[in-house]
């Protein structure tokens, strides 16, 4: 009997950054209507820069961004196209879950400290340390909000505990908010054990190293942690080579 390819089927995408899914098209219209200046003219060239498909270390991944984001932020026309049109892609692809992640920090990008992209709009200044207000916003958006979820810098030690992230995933314990923490990417395994004892995580990031301590695994493994997983990103990240994995997170 006739089976359908398990990609045609319905699908579920627990790990999506928003801010990486905008269509270079849209990216060229809003750098043109905006006057700021891209590295490229047309769809292909743009996408040969900001694109990869060979890996990279994370840092030169995520200077993928600073060509591109400069266009999106601060524009509130541009921030409801981007998001607009992502779920009309994921409704092409035959996605009927999706939880997408984004940073309305980074995407207002003007009344906060630091402002990311530089964009040149006056306005109060909000604290520097962002995560109690992300929390707030989920509060005050709960129904319509998933989870808080931190995707601070690996390559930084013990950057996921600094003292901002640590106050706001503990008044999110205390307000019924769900949590995700980026951890075991780059980092170690130790990274992950910090998440889960200190975070109080409820899932994590990709979580790879988590390999490196089998006790670790053994014990989330029987508490049921969920990870996120994205293997093709992090491949291209350098975070999991799969010529020398010998087990896989299951």
């Amino acid at each position: 009997m006739y089976q359908t390819p398990a990609f045609n089927k319905p699908k579920v995408e627990l790990h999506v950054h928003l801010d990486g899914a905008i269509k270079p098209e849209t990216i060229l219209y809003y750098g043109k209507k905006r006057g700021i200046p891209l590295p490229a003219d047309t769809v292909e060239e743009l996408q040969n820069i900001i694109g990869m498909d060979k890996p990279l270390a994370l840092t030169e991944f995520l200077a993928k961004f600073d060509y591109y984001m400069p266009a999106i932020a601060g524009c509130r026309e541009a921030i409801k196209r981007i998001a607009y049109e992502f779920v009309q892609m994921k409704a092409k692809e035959g996605v009927v879950y999706v939880e997408v992640r984004y940073s309305p920090h980074l995407l207002a990008n003007s009344k906060v400290k630091p402002i990311a992209w530089n964009q040149p709009e006056p306005g109060d200044i909000l604290p520097t340390d962002w995560s109690p207000e992300v929390v707030e916003l989920c509060k005050k958006y709960r129904h319509n909000v998933v989870a808080i979820d931190l995707a601070g810098d690996e390559t930084i030690e013990g950057s996921s505990l600094f003292e901002g992230h640590l106050k706001a995933y503990k008044e999110a314990v205390r307000s019924g908010v769900h949590r995700t923490v980026h951890a075991g990417e780059v980092g170690s395994a130790e990274d992950v054990r910090q998440a889960v004892d200190r975070l109080k995580t409820e899932r994590v990031g990709h979580g790879y190293h988590t390999l490196e301590d089998e006790a670790l695994y053994k014990r989330l493994l029987q508490e049921n942690m969920h990870f996120e997983v994205c293997p093709w990103s992090s491949y291209l990240t350098g975070a999991w080579k799969p010529e020398t994995e010998h087990a896989v997170i299951r």
